[in-house]
């Protein structure tokens, strides 16, 4: 009986990391929502700054991401 009971705390604990990352994967994607905007809206106001824009925008994409690989190692780390 206490084998049946550990195999369900893992099972339950398993689809509760999943639904928590599903959750956290929605900050970084409207983050990523809100940057690609804001790059695009800049770029149509001053056409001579879309490298610049472009450059600083792959470097705040990357930097979004980072929360996304955080939140996908974290229930790893965690007991």
């Amino acid at each position: 009986m206490a084998d049946i009971m550990a195999l369900s705390d893992i099972a339950l604990s398993g689809n509760l990391n999943t639904i928590g990352y599903g959750l956290a994967a929605i900050g970084p994607g409207i983050g990523m929502g809100i940057l690609i905007g804001k790059v695009v809206e800049g770029t149509a106001r001053q056409p001579e700054m879309a490298g610049r824009l472009q450059t600083l925008m792959f470097i705040g994409v990357g930097l979004i991401e980072i929360l996304a690989l955080i939140g996908i190692a974290t229930p790893f780390f965690l007991p």
